[in-house]
């Protein structure tokens, strides 16, 4: 088994690169559609229902589907699969942005309404400072799940692991250890990101908290 680990690991860092780059481009598309569909914050509020319906459509495809067609489009590879959770993460973070942010305290926004400050302003100074911590939460935990998600989408040919796991599992009998070794990397490598994750976590609440 150790080298069988080593022999994935290439293949595990692919997986964990996906994951992390979706979540990044994902929380920024959720950044932006939360502020802007955020009653009171919002740039433009007659478009409120406009960008709600927008995180509710990218949460509501699962992210195998959107990365089959973006597959078909264009190939296989690691690419679709980073485009397919980003989409699917910027719908599920949106929406958990906007709940804490219609919770923020609006004082701050309204100081800066009163010396002429912009509305990009009025969100960076007045708002990101008190949602960041809870913000930085919910992104580490839905790291967790696009790791996950991103092992899934190697089964329909985005790369990582998952793909040498559906390589493994297609040799049959006498290949097994293979997918237990696979299975085993996965396993531990979530553990320690849920680990590492929960304390940070933990750590920001009571930042922010205090």
């Amino acid at each position: 088994l150790p080298g069988l680990f080593v022999e994935f690991l290439p293949s595990l860092i692919e997986t964990l690169n996906i994951a992390a780059v979706s979540t990044i481009l994902g929380g920024i598309g959720a950044v932006v559609l939360a502020l802007l569909s955020t009653r009171g914050l919002a740039r433009w509020p007659r478009l409120i229902p406009v960008f709600r319906r927008m995180m509710d459509a990218a949460r509501a495809v699962p992210e195998v589907v959107i990365a089959l067609v973006l597959i078909y489009i264009l190939g296989g590879g690691p690419v679709p699969a980073v485009l397919a959770i980003a989409l699917h993460t910027s719908g599920a973070l949106g929406k958990l942005f906007s709940e804490v942010a219609e919770n923020a305290d609006l004082k701050p926004v309204e100081g800066l309404t009163s010396v002429g400050a912009s509305w990009t302003q009025k969100m960076v100074l007045g708002v990101l400072p008190q949602v960041a911590p809870n913000w930085t939460s919910y992104a580490l935990l839905r790291f967790e799940i696009n790791v996950r998600a991103s092992a899934i989408l190697g089964f329909v040919g985005s790369g990582g692991i998952g793909h040498d796991l559906k390589l493994a599992m297609q040799w049959g009998q006498g290949r097994y250890d293979k997918v237990v070794a696979i299975f085993l990397l996965l396993f531990l490598t979530i553990v320690l990101i849920d680990r590492f994750s929960d304390r940070a976590r933990e750590r920001l609440v009571k930042g922010a908290r205090a």
